[in-house]
């Protein structure tokens, strides 16, 4: 069992892994909740009508689909960064790499499907706000 230890030098009772866990599961909900705290600024503080196009019909953006998808993408984040840990000696340098390319694609969905300037605009921020917490907390967690 890998204990950390504390700056007194005593061992402390919580494990690496289960420190590296609640690190990114905290990563995870940070970046919903920044992303939730936008939605509610934009679309019941500031009247954004936050409508995206998806295939044709035009659909309102609910927190839910804004919290469900931010979980998601920080889950999803978090299952390849595991992933590499496991498999390559470079899991951090080639996890920022994947979500610095996973982020640019992300973007082509709001920039194509948002419904007016200020809902694209609106989708675009919280897609930079979501990797601007999750990309440096996720890869602060990594192994190497």
């Amino acid at each position: 069992m890998d204990t950390t230890i504390t700056p007194t030098g005593t061992a402390g009772t919580v494990t690496r892994p289960a420190r590296r866990r609640r690190d990114r599961a905290l990563a995870v909900l940070a970046a919903t909740v920044a992303t939730l705290a936008l939605w509610v600024a934009a679309v019941p503080v500031a009247g954004v009508d936050l409508v995206a196009r998806n295939g044709g019909t035009e659909q309102t953006v609910t927190p839910v689909a804004v919290g469900v998808s931010t979980v998601l993408a920080g889950l999803a984040g978090w299952a390849l960064l595991a992933v590499l840990e496991r498999f390559t000696a470079r899991a951090r340098a080639v996890w920022t790499g994947v979500a610095g390319l996973a982020l640019l694609l992300s973007l082509l969905g709001p920039l194509s499907g948002g419904v007016g300037t200020t809902a694209t605009l609106t989708l675009v921020a919280m897609h930079l706000l979501a990797a601007a917490v999750l990309v440096p907390l996720l890869r602060r967690t990594a192994r190497r």
